[in-house]
């Protein structure tokens, strides 16, 4: 498999294996390794221009979060899609995210309200201009200004940590008909609920958004049954 690293540079002042899985990590989430697809290690090294040590120490680390098999028949793959890994990706940021608007709602103010809207201004624009990547990144920063609001950015790390099984479906999806809208539409729900400064208003907008959000996953996911694990 060929990878398009030409542009990536490597900081070598950094730890290395921290940035490859950075590097790899995004290239599977966002479907540039699809579900199943294997690539190859010794490659992979060469074309970022070092060894293969801390390539492994970055693979080793995506095993442990099920994003990549290691097998010695098959050699090194993303692991397919696991339906209960999405589910429980799902559970951790339902649970963590409706505090954190909860929380948010005691403490918005109107500066935080109008940077919450340029978000969403950004968010529409990526998606009138089909650039579905950037739109998934505007998305993600509008959830984590609501946790940076709500004054626990830690809350926010956990999530992104968790949600990697989730992300990976959100770019298969993103490109339906419909479905941008439909997020831009509950991304003001929830400004409108934070406004109000009822935490319990901001819990309901972020929980039924997150529902609908996974309801549409599973029905994606049951049209890629490729992209399944067994």
């Amino acid at each position: 498999m060929k990878l398009k690293l030409q542009r990536t540079k490597l900081n070598r002042d950094s730890p290395l294996s921290e940035q490859i899985y950075v590097l790899l990590r995004k290239l599977i989430v966002t479907g540039q390794i699809q579900p199943g697809q294997t690539f190859d290690e010794k490659a992979f090294a060469i074309k970022l221009g070092t060894s293969r040590t801390p390539v492994r120490e970055a693979i080793k680390k995506l095993t442990d979060e099920n994003l990549v098999i290691v097998a010695a028949q098959s050699g090194t793959r993303a692991a397919k899609i696991d339906l209960k890994e999405v589910e429980q990706a799902f559970i951790i940021r339902r649970a963590l995210e409706m505090e954190s608007a909860a929380t948010a709602a005691s403490k918005i103010g109107q500066i935080d309200i109008a940077a919450l809207r340029e978000i969403l201004s950004a968010h529409a624009r990526a998606i009138k201009a089909k650039n579905y990547a950037e739109a998934i990144a505007h998305d993600d920063h509008f959830h984590a200004k609501i946790a940076e609001i709500s004054k626990m950015p830690r809350l926010w790390r956990t999530i992104e940590i968790s949600k990697a099984h989730l992300d990976r479906c959100r770019h298969m999806m993103l490109p339906r008909r419909g479905e941008a809208a439909a997020t831009l539409e509950q991304h003001k729900a929830i400004i409108r609920a934070l406004r109000s400064k009822d935490p319990n208003k901001a819990r309901t907008a972020m929980a039924q958004h997150l529902e609908n959000a996974y309801t549409n996953t599973r029905q994606v996911l049951e049209m890629e049954p490729a992209a399944l694990s067994p």
